[in-house]
């Protein structure tokens, strides 16, 4: 399941004008028994009412037998509730009476929205719980990504009235942004660079850079990354990661315990619905062109090996920065020759559509790096920006775009 993807899809949805955030939720809790890659048959969302002590069903949607109206169960007699408050999302066996004579024997449940204290305890104010037989460790993470993306459109919904007073802000920032992105073109050794972010936005969450130690000019770290919320905070998010990274390429530490760290520190900083995604990958002058990279749940990186003419796909070592703490990354290498071209890129390239809803794709990104592999970093970076924003000159939705090409010419 592409978690990123599956981010975009909700995060679009939640981005339509509704009324209320109950017709919102009520239109993702439908998308989401809809999603072919989720085995759910049916879902409901519940509300809390705090002064009742309970929480009210609200909506019902899919293959489940009818809930009588506005039922409600008692917030102190209903465990779950009060699980939610610490775990975000859970899986569990039903044990109201009435709710398993309708046909509810195991259901997965995850928050949504700011909690809200109450009696001691923290709660959300709204619970969608979904029927499935099974839950795989992907489909978890699914859902807790569905819990963190619904519960930023909801605090967005609150804030969107205040957006005119930050216009100055945004300009500042827009300019601290500028400062820290590296000159667009560099060369290393046997290798020449070129990078280009586009914002959607003021400010954007995308963000590249090139790394170097201190007095070491024979290793270089090449990083490319993509904030999953937008504005502002993605921007934010984007600098401190950045400049985490400078201060952490100081030091002589492996690949995979240096993204570990990242990871944590993302994750103590930042609210879980700010994940972020990225790819960090590290040059030496060898002759063979060894390349060693850790991907945290970022777009697969395109490498071309010019003279067989195959692709090799550098695919994810580890999830997404930020919601995971624990998670462990894995580092991998791969060899670069005279003439192979390494493309790194965000998703705002690959998943521009058309008017017609096509996405650009990896396949055609493949195709144009083939093409064009005798150009230089720079016009081929150039070349591919020129495409995206013509297959997405259309449509009024778009995302931050960023590219970045790495060619071997020694």
């Amino acid at each position: 399941m592409n978690q990123h993807r599956l981010y975009r899809t909700i995060e679009n949805l939640s981005e339509q004008k509704f009324r209320t955030d109950e017709q919102l939720l009520n239109s993702v809790l439908e998308r989401i028994i809809h999603n072919e890659e989720i085995p759910i048959k049916g879902g409901r969302i519940w509300k809390l009412e705090p002064t009742q002590g309970t929480f009210r069903l609200m909506t019902q949607y899919g293959e489940i037998e009818p809930i009588k109206k506005n039922f409600r169960l008692r917030i102190l007699s209903y465990p779950m509730f009060l699980q939610l408050g610490k775990k975000q999302t859970i899986v569990a066996t039903e044990t109201n009476k009435y709710l398993r004579q309708r046909g509810i024997k195991q259901y997965s449940a995850t928050g949504i929205g700011e909690k809200v204290p109450w009696k001691g305890y923290m709660l959300y104010p709204y619970v969608i719980a979904f029927n499935a037989e099974y839950m795989k460790q992907d489909e978890a993470y699914a859902l807790n990504i569905i819990s963190n993306v619904l519960t930023s459109a909801l605090k967005n919904k609150r804030i969107e009235s205040k957006a005119a007073a930050l216009e100055k802000d945004l300009d500042k920032a827009r300019e601290i942004q500028r400062s820290i992105l590296p000159e667009h073109e560099m060369r290393f050794h046997q290798y020449e660079l070129y990078g280009v972010s586009l914002p959607e936005r003021v400010v954007g969450g995308d963000f590249f850079d090139y790394m170097q130690a201190s007095g070491d000019k024979d290793r270089l770290g090449v990083v490319i990354g993509d904030a999953a919320s937008k504005g502002l905070s993605a921007a934010a998010q984007a600098m401190y990661v950045s400049g985490a990274l400078r201060m952490g390429v100081e030091y002589q530490t492996k690949m995979d315990t240096f993204i570990g760290n990242i990871n944590r520190l993302v994750s103590r900083t930042f609210s879980a619905e700010h994940f972020l995604s990225m790819v960090y990958a590290e040059f030496t002058p060898s002759d063979k062109g060894l390349i060693f990279y850790v991907n945290a749940g970022h777009s697969t990186p395109i490498l071309l090996h010019d003279k067989t003419d195959e692709v090799e796909m550098l695919p994810a070592t580890g999830q997404i920065l930020g919601p995971f703490p624990s998670e462990r990354y894995k580092a991998d290498f791969t060899f670069m020759k005279k003439g192979d071209v390494l493309l790194l890129y965000t998703d705002g390239i690959t998943d521009a559509t058309n008017e017609t809803g096509e996405m650009f794709g990896e396949q055609r990104l493949v195709n144009i790096v083939k093409a064009n592999r005798s150009r230089s970093s720079k016009e081929l970076c150039q070349l591919i920006l020129e495409q995206v924003q013509m297959h997405n000159r259309m449509v009024e939705y778009s995302d931050d775009k960023t590219v970045l090409a790495i060619k071997r010419v020694k």
